[in-house]
């Protein structure tokens, strides 16, 4: 058996603002905005730059039950983890792009491992392995 996870969804307020954020200061790609008639939304699929990489569908909140997870979907822990080849690379592009870190770079027994927030909130680990993972 061979399974991954191909999308991640997260809950956004705006498409136009999440993709300018995710593409326009993290990097990622626009693989595809199109929109879905009978659901009257878009599918916007962004994953970071590099091969094999678990993609995240941009789906934003549609109904007041919704609403109040953008920013929040994992209850303020740490909810996605963007794994890099380069941690100081991507540290300093993301700083330079305006990325609010909240957690300053650490080396931990597994690799360095900073924390930042999207435009809503989500808290993201930054993380290179170095244990061999």
């Amino acid at each position: 058996m061979n399974q991954s996870i191909a999308l991640i969804a997260l809950v956004v307020a705006d498409y136009d603002a999440a993709i300018a954020f995710y593409v326009g200061k993290l990097g990622f790609v626009l693989v595809e905005d199109s929109y879905q008639p009978e659901q009257d939304k878009r599918w916007v699929v962004v994953p970071p730059p590099g091969k094999g990489s678990t993609a995240l569908l941009l789906a934003k909140a549609s109904s007041p039950v919704q609403e109040p997870f953008v920013g929040n979907q994992a209850g303020g822990r740490v909810f996605l983890f963007l794994q890099t080849d380069d941690f100081w690379r991507d540290h300093a592009k993301m700083v330079e792009t305006g990325i609010r870190f909240i957690r300053e770079p650490k080396e931990a027994p597994y690799g360095i491992v900073a924390v930042f927030e999207d435009l809503y909130g989500n808290l993201w680990d930054l993380v290179e392995f170095t244990d061999g993972r």
